[in-house]
C-alpha cells in the first residue's frame, strides 16, 4: 500500500456485526463444478468486527454475543451486503446470528 491509498476500516454500530462469509465448496462429490449463479448463498459466517451493543430504555447497554473470530450460522436472508477494497462482507444485526459454532 502507498502513502496515498488509504485503509479502509468499516466499524458496526450499535447492535450490527461485520461479517465475512465463509466459502462453500465449489465442486460436487461427483467431481461436478457449479457455476456462481448455480451456488446457494452460505450462512455461515466469520465475525470481523462488532458494534458496542443495543441501548436499553433504561441508558444501559446489552452487550452483542459473539466475539471477533467467532464463526457464526446466520439468518438465511439477513444482513446488508457491502464490498470494501475489494473484498466482500456482510453487516448484519445481530439479532440475525442464529448460532455460534464450535469445533
Amino acid at each position: 500500500m502507498t502513502q496515498t491509498e488509504k485503509k479502509v476500516t468499516l466499524v458496526p454500530l450499535g447492535n450490527r456485526v461485520l461479517l465475512k462469509r465463509l466459502e462453500q465448496e465449489e465442486t460436487l462429490k461427483g467431481g461436478i463444478i457449479l457455476p456462481d449463479s448455480a451456488k446457494k448463498k452460505q450462512e455461515s459466517a466469520e465475525v470481523i468486527s462488532v458494534g458496542n451493543g443495543k441501548t436499553l430504555e433504561n441508558g444501559n447497554k446489552l452487550p452483542i454475543a459473539v466475539n471477533v473470530g467467532d464463526v457464526v450460522l446466520l439468518d438465511k436472508y439477513a444482513g446488508q451486503d457491502v464490498n470494501l477494497d475489494g473484498e466482500d462482507y456482510v453487516i448484519s444485526n445481530a439479532d440475525d446470528i442464529i448460532a455460534i459454532i464450535k469445533k
